[in-house]
């Protein structure tokens, strides 16, 4: 253990001030709730944001994260007293392993985010100090809608980013409660707006109502036709709209997409290039809706992802590409040309699942595939695929312990 230098004549507050820039913890009323399969349910249900740690004891990165923990919850206590507006949790993942499952922990510490009892996708992977996961919560607890006070600034709104507008009678309605709460979850996809009373009645016609306006100027509006006290319904619909079938992989966002540990297809593209992303995105509706779950539908900046690139040996100005990437290897859909062509993606992606790709990456056309003669003639084509290429925007595991992820390889 590494010992603090004597200090000598310091008073309390001083050396209180050292151990916080240092990281360390000081004595305080540390409030850190114990989660087990008896309260788990309970403590977040009712709380408005949670932060719960999943560590393991044995773990030294565990181990450098609770002392500074408990620090960020005494800090953040003081802004926010009331116990249900934040709560900062943990888990005890050996003694509660099928907690672990369920939130599908697989490396430690881990912090996720919780509101209302919903697991946030994006969890805490700041900076590991007591200003850092305190300024975490600050910006969660910051209203993600924006008031609107005259219709004038709908005309205005940015179309590049997808916006959700409420229109309500008043700030004290269960529907607009319900709508809070949809916000605040999908508050990282949309843009929500709202207004009420005398502002929103020209838009209340048949009571509150919400509107969703695509990316896009020429683009209609779509109406939520459900009731806007349910916030099951309402939450499906503007998760619906807020998060697309076709998401775009970035570095920021390259690690939490590799943890939901399912194969990439990816559309790599020229940044300005809207008609090939359309196309993909119009294919992947069509043919590859039912394989939601199964695979991940992303696509990336040429420029950008260089690397991956020449990885399959292409560069940005082959664009646009589409391949495979199994976090074991990379696969190139033939021809960008035959996107169109009827089920062809689709076997692309059921081919990757079935282990044809990797089967014929290493041996050759499948007899069945293969030109007449070929099998009785005894010839193998033997290649070698590409190496997974995103896979190394997984978790470091300087800062990590990272469970084992055996896997069938693809």
């Amino acid at each position: 253990m590494k010992l603090l230098p004597t200090l000598p004549h310091l008073d309390t507050r001083s050396f209180t001030i050292i151990l916080l820039v240092m990281g360390l913890s000081t004595p305080g009323n540390t409030e850190i709730t114990s989660l087990d399969t008896g309260n788990i349910d309970d403590i977040l249900n009712n709380a408005g944001v949670a932060l719960v740690n999943f560590y393991a004891d044995w773990c030294r990165f565990s181990q450098m994260l609770h002392p500074i923990f408990e620090e960020a919850s005494n800090v953040v206590r003081e802004e926010y007293p009331d116990a249900t507006q934040v709560v900062f949790a943990r888990v005890d993942c050996d003694q509660h392993s099928d907690i672990a499952q369920r939130y599908r922990i697989s490396k430690y510490p881990t912090l996720k985010l919780f509101r209302n009892g919903m697991m946030m996708k994006r969890e805490y992977r700041g900076q590991r100090s007591v200003a850092a996961i305190a300024d975490f919560i600050r910006q969660q607890k910051v209203d993600p809608i924006k008031e609107i006070n005259s219709l004038e600034e709908v005309d205005s709104l940015d179309r590049s980013k997808r916006n959700i507008i409420g229109y309500f009678e008043n700030k004290e309605s269960d529907n607009y409660h319900s709508f809070e709460k949809v916000a605040n979850i999908l508050r990282d996809d949309c843009m929500f707006l709202s207004a009420f009373g005398a502002v929103s009645e020209s838009e209340r016609f048949s009571g509150d109502n919400v509107i969703y306006k695509p990316m896009g100027e020429t683009v209609p509006d779509m109406v939520y036709l459900g009731s806007l006290t349910n916030f099951d319904l309402t939450y499906a619909w503007s998760q619906d709209k807020c998060v697309p079938l076709v998401r775009e992989i970035t570095f920021e966002n390259g690690e939490e997409l590799t943890e939901e540990g399912i194969p990439f297809l990816i559309l790599f593209h020229v940044k300005e290039d809207a008609d090939s992303l359309e196309k993909f995105q119009h294919e992947v509706a069509r043919q590859l809706i039912g394989e939601k779950g199964s695979i991940n539908f992303l696509h990336a900046d040429c420029e950008k992802f260089r690397h991956p690139l020449l990885h399959i040996q292409k560069t940005p100005a082959d664009c646009p590409v589409i391949a495979i990437d199994s976090f074991r290897h990379m696969y190139v859909f033939p021809d960008f040309k035959d996107l169109a062509v009827p089920g062809k993606l689709r076997q692309f992606v059921v081919d990757l699942h079935s282990g044809k790709l990797h089967r014929e990456f290493h041996h050759g056309p499948d007899p069945t595939d293969s030109t007449p003669g070929q099998e009785e003639m005894g010839v193998e084509v033997a290649s070698s695929p590409p190496e997974s290429s995103f896979q190394k925007l997984a978790p470091s595991e300087s800062r990590y312990t990272i469970l084992s992820r055996d896997r069938d390889e693809l």
